[in-house]
């Protein structure tokens, strides 16, 4: 990796990502094979006033071990200091930073039902804390760092230096810690997506239709009151952060009980290390009626059931084929980066944010204006370089969004 540019990637983490106050707790979420990236971050986040740096550290491989061996019971519990860690930096206002870099077929020959139901504990346990960060309440920030067993799946031709290279080149690109001053381009970034959340915000569509050669035919129905968002979120105090590094998608919540038809996937999904391709979804009045999986439809059924609410849609995203990480043609087995080469929807809880409003309503309330909750929220890619999508007024007015996989306007 080049020092350099590594340096810069995590000053950007730090002060555009999360973007760190004085004396505000720091907690990171890293795979112990990121250590050192981990500590570089730390360091800074340090040397830019924090109060304190809190790492949890984890081991995939332990993780694959437990799920092979461990008595079944188990997958049920989730650990009370676990829980404590979590909740007690996210009501002291902590900002939170997660480390993505898992193999993508790590777990290939595990039951996924262990799986499910670990993420089934985990998620009960931590509802408060998940509420928090999908409100908006406490800064936070998702990145990726090289792995070597991630790096062989997407280069396996190349040798093992050669593979991490090359994702790391590719990672310092799309978060752009290649430029000479990577925060200014995020400036100039979030302007840019900015200029379209403003358009489709500007619109008002009550509906919009989205068509592809896959066999893609659906609808979406937006609530009212939906709000576009993109490039940056906003804490109730004001502090600007960026939830993803890299970011390319302006998206916002469909109605829970509005969508209908059929979507295809056009990317393959790595979902608790195994990954889904070449599947489809079918609609009625919001909830999910049929399935199907060319691979990995076991791992599909597990994430549709995981819930009431996953069979439903919490997120419909825009990103134009004509976007960086699209243009790289490089397939990342990764979904921080597969989403922002492809639009994409996501399976489970919407953010209450992408309502007027929503951060302060009530569950019920929330509810009633038709936001999904769930346990989960799980993207997958639905873009193509065909994708048609129009919007429909509730005039009845017809207005071109997506022509050939770009916006329109």
């Amino acid at each position: 990796m080049d020092d350099q540019l590594l340096e810069k990637y995590a000053q950007l983490v730090v002060k555009s990502g999360v973007n760190l106050q004085p004396n505000q707790i720091f907690v990171i979420r890293s795979p112990i094979e990121c250590a050192e990236i981990t500590r570089k971050i730390a360091k800074i986040a340090y040397q830019e006033g924090a109060r304190d740096v809190a790492i949890f550290w984890q081991d995939e491989l332990m993780s694959k071990i437990r799920f092979l061996h461990a008595p079944d019971d188990i997958f049920d519990d989730f650990p009370e200091w676990q829980k404590a860690f979590y909740l007690d930096y996210s009501r002291q206002g902590a900002a939170f930073l997660s480390i993505s870099a898992s193999d993508p077929e790590l777990m290939k020959g595990v039951n996924p039902g262990r799986i499910v139901r670990a993420q089934r504990a985990s998620s009960t346990a931590l509802k408060e804390h998940r509420d928090r960060l999908m409100s908006n309440q406490n800064p936070w920030c998702v990145i990726s760092v090289p792995t070597q067993a991630w790096a062989q799946k997407v280069f396996p031709n190349a040798s093992r230096d050669e593979a991490m290279d090359k994702l790391w080149g590719a990672i310092f690109k799309a978060v752009r810690a290649d430029q000479e001053d990577p925060v200014q381009a995020w400036e100039i970034h979030k302007e840019n997506l900015s200029r379209s959340m403003n358009i489709l915000n500007t619109h008002r569509f009550q509906t919009l239709h989205f068509e592809n050669s896959l066999g893609t035919d659906l609808w979406v129905e937006l609530p009212e009151g939906h709000l576009w968002i993109a490039g940056a979120d906003v804490t109730p105090e004001g502090i600007e952060f960026i939830a993803n590094m890299p970011t390319e998608e302006v998206f916002t919540l469909p109605k829970k009980t509005g969508v209908n038809g059929k979507v295809v996937s056009s990317l393959p999904l790595n979902y608790n290390g195994n990954l889904i391709k070449n599947f489809s979804l079918t609609f009625k009045d919001g909830r999910i009626i049929d399935f199907s999986a060319e691979e990995g439809l076991e791992s599909l059924a597990a994430l549709v059931n995981t819930d009431e609410g996953s069979h439903y849609l919490g997120e419909v995203a825009l990103v134009p084929d004509n976007s960086p990480i699209s243009n790289s043609k490089i397939l990342f087995y990764n979904t921080l980066f597969d989403e922002n080469a492809a639009c994409h929807l996501a399976i489970g809880k919407a953010y209450p944010v992408c309502l007027e409003n929503g951060d302060k309503l009530s569950e019920n309330e929330l509810a009633t204006a038709g936001v999904n909750e769930s346990m989960v929220h799980e993207d997958f890619m639905i873009g193509t370089p065909d994708l048609k999508i129009t919007g429909l007024t509730s005039a009845g007015q017809e207005i071109p969004v997506f022509i050939k996989g770009n916006f329109a306007f």
